[in-house]
């Protein structure tokens, strides 16, 4: 350090080029740095979705999901898998442990669902398999609504959609609200009855005269030429002329039973922005781009294209993660804006302008060097690090302002200025390097945080290694080399040089002012050293027990002011998808409007998908607020939408708080789970009663069926073949009713995929009493389904969730305000373990918390740990340092006391202790409290080999450290 030291002195030209290229190449890094929201981390998450029109959740389980599930069985290193049955399809989700190559992952998923297809229903989909990557979310969402036909909408989506795929930033986009396009075959069932065509017959013949016919080329000898067989239908024309039967002399055509048109599936929900029906285009960027740049190029591209739309069309721009990087950047930039301009002032009146220029010059500078790393690390500007960057810049100065200190006292002693900042940085090379490395080893644990939220915190420590190692070369090498040049002139401010020289030699209980008053106190308590080490004890000790005894606790993640807020929309029964958008619909209304409400997104439907909805959930409403210094607080704007909503009948609105942290459902949640599923009613009920009854918890659900009836069609397969029909025709003739029977496929010439070619019976012939009156034509004639099938009502499943192949409910609740997750689970977790203890749950059953206790506990686990270790790490610096256990365990103690501090300002705001955000910040102060204390040590040792006793060497000591 000193060699180092010695030749920056010696070649200050050169220390000077390398700075100034330091300040521009760090300057355009942080202009050109990419910018987005979330790091690329990579969840060890798996998703597999299968879909099957018109299966049931049963069927969905037994057939769909079962068979992926066992070829799963033999993966390496899965932590959890969790499926799903529900109607149309199956889902499977599979965790891995922490550390896992996703990439090999994803690769041994895909193989073995590879392995499951043969096993898989013939009419299911090919399964899709997908990775959970943060940083794959949509960046921005835009909206097209308008009272228009839903064709135009979806035209001008797809036009803006593709226009949009176009910029080198964007990844991809989905067209959310989107249905799609099929070629739907009316059949008149009369007609078909009186014909006598069957439908069996029907589905051979269209998928026969429906296919590519490869009939080779011909080489005559005199010329090759291909010969083509054109097969595939292009447009209706050519299903309705297509021959379904030849009877004397006459040709029965589809177009003779049936009518075609080109239409859309049948609605499962409705999306609508304020009213209106919508489409929302979700955009994705490329990992690494910068999400500004992306967001303002996607909305130049709509601002071009929009004079071109219908009238009528409006677009919006809603989620735009760009915002937050934005405010982040202001805040950084007005912080360290903010520290300069505060250090100056501070500095200028301690020791004058030029030593707070130099001292004020370090903050950029270092932060302009860290930027530098950070980006040669491959790294992108995101909300972690934005965040590490703001905590960082209060900690770059004080290496600064401890060398530029010393130097003006050694000037003050008569050196001149290039000496007195040589000195000066040989003086504290190791006190500060000793103080910056504790600083760090506080993080450096960080880096080791298991699971996502460790992917996330990694960024943290890497960005603080980089911008307090840029201050540690900013402190002993930029700023002494600047100093030696343009630092302060020796004449300069002749009462401050008096003061710093008289510092140095006259009695320290002699000096006037505020210094001479705090070395007078603290003579006086260094008099009786054991009764304030006492008393320091005693308050540090009471602090503890009354936040203990009177705080308020713990919490996972702090609340906060919200930007958008969520209702979910429940009720009961069996509903059609028109009952469901009516009640969702009435809920809006009364939301629209709303003082400090921007813009309300809603969606309904039978089929939603997102975050833990419940299973009586019909709709949902997303909820933008206008910016937080313009309304009122999002508690008072949804109690006002909760008032205006509780007079409508047969519904419940609930309120869905926008929490910090990761998602993690409702935060009192608990897992149901037994091999034996008929075993499972008992305790989820009895679960669901505590709830009950334990004050503070709030908008209690459970993932138990709610009430319901399906049809079901039970065949007589005996009596079915006497009729000379079996399982399969009649399946075909219900379908006719219900989703259509699939006949085939077809890719108009404008079609952008294959579209559906389903052949269903007229709308007014589509209800539940025509299943009573259908006719299948056998060999034997006309005969009705009723002969051999019996149509009766059974409840209703709409989902079987497996946990590892365990069945699985789950109790849920959110909690009142004011109240503290960790008390509610405190109180269910005894009263479980009492009931395990007298034999009123059955052993079989495990009820398992998760949601935000789950990942509290873990947080807190590891949080622990690496305080510790934090603490080890600096003490073994310390030791190191200063070569003594005593002078180590003094300056150790500091972060005892800090952590009393910390409890005081918790205790005296009434605010709990966040696991996450307190536990990390008691972390990071550990490494910060000790700095001055390093410094104060070193100093006390100084004088006390220069021969100064014991106690004067402590006042001395505590005189000079004061001011800077």
């Amino acid at each position: 350090m000193h060699a180092l030291i010695e030749t920056a002195f010696e070649r200050s030209r050169t220390v000077l080029l390398v700075l100034l290229l330091i300040l521009v190449a760090g300057s355009f890094t942080y202009v050109g740095i990419p910018k987005e929201a979330d790091p690329d981390v990579q969840i060890p998450i798996v998703y597999i979705s299968v879909h099957q029109d018109g299966i049931a959740p049963e069927d969905a389980d037994r057939l769909l999901v079962r068979p992926i599930e066992t070829e799963l069985q033999g993966l390496e290193g899965v932590k959890e898998i969790r499926s799903w049955g529900r109607e149309d399809g199956g889902s499977v989700l599979i965790e891995f442990d922490a550390g896992t190559d996703i990439d090999e992952a994803i690769a041994d998923v895909r193989d073995k669902v590879d392995r499951a297809k043969p096993d898989l229903p013939a009419a299911a989909d090919e399964p899709s398999v997908n990775e959970v990557n943060l940083a794959l979310m949509p960046v921005l969402v835009v909206t097209l609504s308008g009272d228009l036909p839903e064709r135009a909408l979806l035209a001008a989506a797809r036009d803006l959609r593709d226009r949009i795929e176009a910029l080198p930033s964007v990844l991809e986009v989905d067209i959310a609200g989107e249905r799609e396009e099929v070629i739907e075959v009316e059949i008149d069932p009369l007609k078909v009855q009186s014909y006598g065509l069957e439908l069996e017959s029907i589905v051979r013949i269209v998928d026969r005269n429906n296919q590519i016919v490869a009939a080779g080329a011909l080489d005559t000898g005199s010329g090759r030429f291909a010969i083509k067989a054109p097969g595939v239908f292009e447009d209706g024309a050519d299903l309705l002329a297509l021959p379904l039967k030849a009877e004397d002399g006459r040709v029965v055509r589809l177009g003779d039973i049936a009518t075609v048109r080109r239409t859309f599936k049948d609605a499962t929900g409705f999306a609508r922005v304020d009213g209106r029906p919508t489409l929302a285009l979700e955009i994705k960027k490329r990992i690494g781009t910068n999400i500004i740049e992306t967001t303002e190029a996607v909305k130049a591209l709509v601002a071009s294209v929009q004079p071109q739309w219908p009238a009528g069309l409006e677009v919006g721009f809603s989620q735009d993660k760009s915002d937050d990087i934005r405010a982040m950047l202001s805040d950084l930039q007005n912080n360290v804006l903010s520290a300069i301009i505060l250090v100056m002032i501070v500095i200028v009146a301690a020791m004058g302008l030029r030593s707070a220029m130099l001292v004020g010059f370090a903050v950029p500078g270092s932060f302009l060097a860290g930027i530098m790393v950070i980006g040669v690390a491959g790294l992108t500007v995101n909300i972690v690090v934005l965040f590490g960057l703001i905590l960082a810049v209060g900690m770059l100065v004080d290496g600064a302002i401890v060398v530029t200190e010393l130097a003006d006292r050694k000037m003050a002693e008569g050196l001149d200025r290039k000496q007195a900042y040589r000195v000066a940085a040989h003086r504290m090379a190791w006190p500060i390097t000793a103080s910056t490395a504790t600083t760090l080893a506080a993080f450096m644990p960080l880096l080791f945080w298991p699971g996502v939220v460790g992917e996330f915190m990694k960024f943290l420590p890497i960005t603080l290694v980089a911008t307090l190692s840029a201050s540690l070369a900013m402190a002993l090498v930029f700023v002494p080399c600047l100093g030696a040049l343009f630092g302060k002139a020796e004449a300069a401010d002749p009462a401050t040089m008096k003061a710093l020289a008289a510092d140095s030699e006259a009695d320290p209980r002699a000096i006037p002012g505020f210094t001479g008053a705090y070395v007078r106190l603290l003579d006086r308590a260094l008099r009786r050293p054991g009764a304030v080490a006492l008393l320091a004890l005693a308050i540090a000790f009471v602090s503890i027990f009354a936040y203990g005894a009177f705080g308020r606790g713990v919490e996972f993640f702090p609340d906060v002011e919200p930007e958008v807020a969520q209702l979910h929309v429940h009720a009961r029964g069996d509903l059609s998808v028109v009952e469901r958008d009516a009640l969702v619909r009435a809920v809006e209304e009364r939301v629209i409007g709303i003082d400090g409400i921007d813009r309300v997104y809603a969606r309904t439907g039978v089929n939603l998908e997102g975050d833990e909805l419940d299973a009586d959930t019909i709709g949902t409403l997303l909820i933008e607020l206008d910016d937080w210094d313009r309304r009122r607080p999002a508690a008072a704007i949804m109690a006002e939408a909760k008032e205006r909503t509780a007079e409508l009948a047969g519904i419940h609105v609930e309120e869905r708080k926008v929490r910090a942290g990761p998602p993690v459902g409702k935060p009192v949640t608990l897992e149901i789970r037994s091999v034996h599923p008929d075993r499972l009613e008992a305790v989820v009920e009895a679960v669901r009663a505590k709830f009950e009854e334990v004050d503070g918890l709030i908008e209690i659900t459970d993932s138990r069926p709610i009430p319901g009836i399906e049809w079901q069609m039970d065949i007589d397969r005996e009596m079915a073949a006497r009729f000379g029909t079996d399982l399969a025709t009649a399946g075909a003739t219900v379908q006719l009713v219900t989703n259509g029977l699939m006949l085939g496929t077809s890719r108009p010439d404008d079609a952008e995929d294959e579209l559906d070619i389903r052949a269903r019976f007229p709308a007014d012939q589509r209800h539940l009493d025509q299943l009573d009156r259908l006719i299948v034509n056998t060999a034997m004639g006309s005969v009705p389904l009723s002969n051999f099938i019996e149509r009766r009502a059974v409840p209703k499943v709409s989902e079987l969730e497996r946990v590892d192949g365990k069945r699985v409910f789950t109790v849920a609740a959110d909690v009142a305000e004011g109240v503290l997750v960790a008390d509610e689970v405190a109180e269910l977790r005894g009263w479980l373990d009492r009931q395990y203890a007298t034999g009123a749950i059955d052993p079989s059953v495990e009820v398992v918390f998760k949601g935000e206790d789950e990942e509290q506990k873990a947080a807190e686990e590891f949080l622990s740990k690496a305080f510790g270790v934090a603490l080890f790490l600096i003490a073994i610096i310390l030791v190191t340092q200063f070569n003594s256990f005593y002078q180590a365990f003094l300056i150790l103690s500091a972060i005892l006391f800090s952590t009393v501090g910390v409890l005081l300002g918790l205790l005296i705001t009434d605010q709990p202790f966040g696991i996450v955000m307190s536990g990390v910040g008691v972390i990071a102060l550990a490494g910060i409290v000790v700095n001055n204390n390093i410094v104060l040590i070193d100093t006390y040792d100084r004088l006390r080999e220069e021969g100064w006793d014991k106690l004067d060497a402590v006042l001395q000591t505590c005189r000079e450290r004061a001011r800077p």
